[in-house]
């Protein structure tokens, strides 16, 4: 496979080790763009209707029509994308909840979802990601089809007899078992649960996953309710799959049962559900702007996870509510952006973040991207800034499989250190303060650093201290030693290093992008008068 994110273990099972692995990762310097297919692109020639994300139906997007669109993604740095289960979907009257333009209501895996296109199609926006040295993720649905009542036809499956389902019983919210045999969605829309305790269940899954990942060329699996599966079934079914797999555990800011799903007995990876849920927490404006547990989830979860550095840091996705629904301040989502990117992690950026789109929850954090017109918005500028120079790191140095460590904590924010890079975060938001975070560094007083976001000279002062200050308000801020850019494109040096994969993005005008950064940073923005509260949906 060209540039498969290829499994380390020799013919085994488990998962290699953290340091191996690690090293994979860095190789491929992840940074995904996750993508809803029907969403963010529309064909060539079609006209650019309306898409009312309330309506919970198609809207027409395609494989091709990703494809066709590869140049903003790859041009804001990004070097992989994932996109919706390529997988048959239901078809049939619409449902209480419409349709499954989302690509989570299984039919039979075995057929691809011809609402998004051909097998050729398929393959042709593989093949397109590879000739850029990018990488392919699916979504892939294992623990559930999805039925019109309890009592389904199970003929026209995959699995086509009920001898292959757990019989029907609501879930138990809390009970493990519950939650693994039990069905997730409702009445309305059951989402009958497959017994992947069964031993036929177990040889077809690998047998249908394996040539699913050499058909199309697929370098990573990201899979949908991982924790509704048993957790021995994993490495067998990823083992097959041949490439990194990154679980969905849904969970909130609790660490332990999501953790025990990262590791040999387990998954790969898993996203950091309890990371954002301390963004949340610290960075949202209004909020409790608790940086204690934000504070509180970094060190627990260098302890309990087996693998910081392959966790996928996200603020947005489509179960939850757009950041820019916590906080139409934009100092929050760069200053939370900056901690997701410069920490231990692989950064997952939900299509429509980098456009400032601000739905509230599904379904309406499931917006179209055509009617943004692709603009290089100050938050596509951002994401660009940030993968520019994250990509310059894992090109150059040995940044990526450093440790970040806490360096000071503070009621206003927190500096971490990462290599050589030391990141300050805010959670103050635009409006000026007469505040200010200092942390003490390795670097001796006198050394030159250089704030890769706005592009300002700094200076290390006595006892190796620096101090952000934000009388021109919350900014973020990422130092390095100034000859460390040499060769970046970033801050008027010239682009010189070579990208081994993926994401080089074309470096945006230093002058405009910082003197964009350091205005928006200065203005007052309104505040958000209410935060529309989280609906955590089970159907998808």
């Amino acid at each position: 496979m060209s540039l498969s994110l290829q499994r380390l273990s020799n013919g085994a099972d488990a998962l290699s080790t953290s340091k191996l692995f690690l090293t994979l990762i860095s190789t491929f310097q992840l940074i995904i763009s996750r993508l809803l297919t029907d969403r963010f692109a529309l064909p060539k020639g079609s006209s650019q209707s309306d898409c009312d994300p309330g309506q919970q139906t198609y809207c027409g997007g395609t494989w091709n029509s990703i494809r066709e669109n590869l140049d903003y993604i790859q041009n804001a740095g990004f070097t992989a994308i994932w996109i919706s289960p390529v997988n048959q979907n239901y078809d049939g009257p619409r449902t209480t909840y419409g349709d499954p333009y989302h690509g989570y209501w299984m039919a039979d895996i075995s057929k691809l979802n011809s609402r998004f296109g051909t097998a050729d199609d398929l393959k042709a926006l593989s093949a397109e990601l590879h000739r850029r040295d990018m990488y392919l993720m699916v979504d892939v649905v294992v623990n559930n089809v999805m039925a019109t009542s309890t009592t389904p036809d199970y003929s026209n499956y995959f699995f086509n007899d009920a001898s292959f389902y757990h019989p029907y019983c609501p879930i138990d919210w809390g009970n493990a078992t519950s939650e693994e045999n039990c069905w997730m969605g409702d009445t309305n829309v059951p989402l009958p649960d497959i017994d992947t305790t069964n031993p036929t269940v177990n040889e077809r899954y690998g047998t249908w996953i394996q040539n699913l990942v050499q058909e199309y060329s697929i370098d990573g699996l990201r899979i949908d309710a991982a924790k509704h599966v048993q957790m021995d079934f994993w490495p067998r079914f990823c083992a097959k799959a041949g490439v990194f797999c990154m679980g969905e555990v849904f969970g909130g800011q609790d660490i332990d049962p999501i953790a025990i799903y990262q590791g040999p007995d387990a998954l790969d990876s898993v996203l950091n559900f309890p990371m954002y849920s301390a963004l949340v927490e610290a960075f949202g404006i209004p909020g409790p702007q608790n940086t204690t547990a934000l504070v509180e989830t970094f060190q627990e979860s260098k302890k309990k996870f087996k693998d910081v550095g392959l966790l996928g840091n996200f603020l947005e996705n489509h179960d939850l509510p757009r950041w820019h629904n916590h906080t139409v301040d934009p100092q929050s989502l760069y200053n939370a952006m900056t901690l997701n990117f410069m920490a231990d992690g692989i950064p997952v950026v939900y299509y429509g973040q980098e456009q400032s789109f601000s739905g509230p929850g599904d379904p309406y954090n499931r917006e179209a991207l055509w009617p943004s017109g692709y603009a290089q918005s100050d938050a596509y500028k951002f994401v660009t800034l940030l993968n520019n120079f994250r990509n310059f790191l894992v090109n150059t140095t040995d940044w990526l499989t450093q440790s970040a460590e806490l360096l000071t904590t503070s009621p206003y924010g927190v500096a971490i250190m990462k290599g050589s890079v030391i990141s300050i975060v805010t959670n103050i938001g635009s409006p000026p303060q007469n505040v200010h975070i200092a942390a003490s560094t390795p670097y001796p007083p006198s050394t030159a650093l250089i704030n890769v976001i706005t592009c300002e000279q700094w200076v290390v002062g006595s006892k190796g201290m620096v101090d952000a200050e934000y009388s021109k308000g919350g900014v973020a801020t990422i130092l390095v030693p100034s000859d460390m850019l040499k060769g970046s494109g970033l801050c008027g040096t010239e682009l010189t290093y070579t990208a081994s994969h993926g994401g080089q993005a074309k470096p945006l005008s230093n002058t405009s992008a910082a003197a964009t950064l350091r205005r928006s940073g200065a203005v007052t923005y309104p505040l958000f008068i209410g935060i529309v509260s989280c609906f955590f949906a089970t159907l998808i």
